[in-house]
């Protein structure tokens, strides 16, 4: 079980936190007030066990992660609104047997009820609000970072574990000593591990965006990879299946044993050596 070092959660499972606020609200501070931008803090500090999971999921905001020397998950969040009340957005922490997850939960709306849940759980939606919540986080190491978001981009360095990061709108930045998957919709990948040992298939996936994968120099993969507007290049050898076009690639590197799916449509991929 986690121990959660400067909160005590009242329960497990879903947890509402009010977190600290770098100013205290008087009145009605942080009223929405038209033309001014309003601003308000919230931090955790926790304990997660290795192996287990960081989760961070939010929805308008960037998300930054960095390695961290000691044992502590330390995570800030920062809220920002212009014609809506930052502290209309609360921040959750959800414990439960793979981790923690921390959400920023928006008003409900339409009837429909927000909830912070891990992985492919809860419902999160922003319904027109304007507040963004930028995250960030320091990871010891041994512990996997997953980070969600829509419109904002996230950036995960000297990660001491694995990595996976999801945004729609936003470029994604991964160096891990681990394994990472990245998916973005319009923005470019750039990903680098340590690690090339992974089961079954890794993907990085953009539309509007170069990808840039670098993997170690004895990586063993079967390699998968398709432009629509753009070019390849790889620096290892590569046993090609089939025919070789500047657009779609597939071959094997070393051994194989594994796949490797690299896809864009407007983007250059690059496959590069020393992860």
């Amino acid at each position: 079980m986690k121990t959660i070092g400067a909160l005590a959660l009242a329960a497990a499972g879903l947890v509402t936190v009010a977190g600290s606020l770098e100013t205290p609200v008087v009145g009605d501070l942080f009223e929405a007030t038209p033309g001014v931008q309003q601003t308000q803090d919230w931090d955790w500090q926790g304990t997660v066990d290795r192996g287990d999971a960081i989760e961070i999921k939010g929805i308008n905001g960037a998300i930054k992660a960095s390695g961290a020397s000691g044992s502590q998950v330390t995570v800030t969040a920062v809220k920002k609104g212009n014609k809506d009340d930052p502290a209309d957005v609360r921040i959750e922490v959800v414990e439960h047997s793979d981790g923690v997850t921390i959400c920023a939960v928006y008003p409900d709306a339409r009837g429909k009820k927000n909830e912070c849940a891990p992985g492919d759980g809860g419902r999160l939606s922003s319904e027109d609000n304007d507040v963004s919540v930028a995250f960030t986080v320091q990871v010891p190491a041994g512990v996997r970072f997953v980070a969600s978001t829509v419109n904002g981009k996230i950036e995960a360095g000297d990660i001491g574990a694995d990595v996976k990061a999801t945004t729609v709108n936003g470029d994604v930045k991964v160096s891990t000593s681990g394994l990472a998957r990245a998916t973005t919709v319009n923005g470019s990948i750039q990903a680098s591990m340590g690690r090339a040992d992974w089961s079954g298939t890794t993907h990085f996936n953009t539309v509007n965006g170069s990808i840039t994968v670098k993997l170690p120099d004895n990586a063993s993969t079967d390699v998968s990879a398709s432009t629509v507007n753009g070019s390849m290049n790889t620096d290892f050898p590569l046993t090609v299946q089939g025919k070789f076009s500047m657009k779609n690639m597939k071959g094997t590197i070393g051994d194989g044993g594994r796949e490797l799916q690299m896809e864009t449509v407007n983007g250059s991929i690059h496959l590069k050596s020393g992860g």
